[in-house]
């Protein structure tokens, strides 16, 4: 004998779908800084102004894909798709990070090329075009701030237009050192300099989507704790089969068997509301299902976990 009960809200919603103009204006702000960056390393000859063009359309492509994924996450739960598909988030967010390792090997490739064969680079055309992109970056920055700090799919974008922000202060960096200087090998270090602040960053936003594809319990959430707690509430005799993950950002979900004695069965529904209730101003659980069973039904179950 059982019951479930749940609390949250409705699986169509997203952290990522408030933010979607948001992110639409910085995909266009963004086209409009690649254009202008390929054809300003045409000009000056330059691989860090290369690269960081390569970024921005990398970016551009992370954002479109962030929009897609938001459009995806959006559509209802239906079929065999209980919870909707708002894992496409998280494989957008997966599939960025895999996308800026690709980019650090070509910028690595490139730079070794023109470290054994140096090439002639304009420091002006380098410096005026990566201001350019650097304004730009700061103000895509800008725009998906807020939203970076609630979906996972939003940080993202909002990690590939920081890097593409610092890469821009690099190349004028480079720029200005060439121009004073002449010193063209400034530009290929600068280019090397770039894969190694682009690296940390998509290994960091790769971790956490595997973590929640992974389905492991959300950082901070300590299910000891959690189970703990159950068992403070006075009908509880044991927990087992205790289980919390992560849908997609800011979506947590938690499952569990709560043993509880026979006559409290009869009034499930004041039970469940209890420890709802307790559970409720304590934890951060978007959605949370508990199966009320008397002692001994565990023998008849099939997989048990603790």
């Amino acid at each position: 004998m059982g019951a479930g009960h749940g609390h949250g809200h409705g699986h169509g919603h997203t952290a990522g779908a408030a933010h979607r103009g948001r992110l639409a204006l910085v995909l266009a702000l963004m086209l409009c800084v690649a254009v202008v960056q390929v054809a300003g390393a045409a000009f000056s000859g330059s691989l860090a102004l290369l690269a960081d063009a390569g970024h921005t359309v990398t970016d551009s492509f992370g954002v479109a894909l962030a929009l897609v994924a938001v459009w995806i996450a959006a559509r209802p739960a239906r079929g065999r798709s209980t919870f909707g598909h708002q894992r496409a988030e998280i494989l957008a967010a997966a599939a960025n990070a895999l996308v800026l390792f690709a980019l650090c090997g070509f910028i690595v490739v490139e730079a070794v090329d023109r470290l054994r064969s140096p090439a002639e680079v304009s420091g002006p055309g380098m410096v005026a075009v990566a201001a350019v992109g650097l304004v730009a970056n700061i103000v895509g920055a800008l725009v998906l701030r807020s939203g970076a700090r609630e979906s996972l799919n939003v940080k993202g974008a909002y990690l590939e237009v920081v890097s593409d922000a610092l890469a821009s202060v690099g190349v004028i960096i480079g720029g200005l050192v060439v121009w004073l200087t002449g010193w063209t090998q400034a530009d290929t270090v600068v280019s090397l300099v770039i894969a190694a602040i682009i690296v940390p960053r998509a290994w960091s936003l790769l971790r956490e989507a595997v973590h929640i594809l992974l389905e492991s319990a959300p950082r901070g959430m300590d299910l000891d704790e959690v189970r703990r707690h159950l068992l403070d509430h006075p009908a509880v005799v044991d927990v087992h089969d205790l289980h919390i993950w992560t849908i997609t950002s800011g979506v947590p979900v938690m499952s569990a068997h709560v043993v509880v004695p026979p006559e409290r069965l009869l009034d499930s529904g004041r039970t469940l509301d209890e420890l709802h209730a307790c559970l409720a101003g304590h934890f951060d659980v978007e959605h949370s299902t508990l199966q009320l069973e008397p002692p001994g039904h565990t023998d008849h179950e099939g997989a048990r976990h603790v």
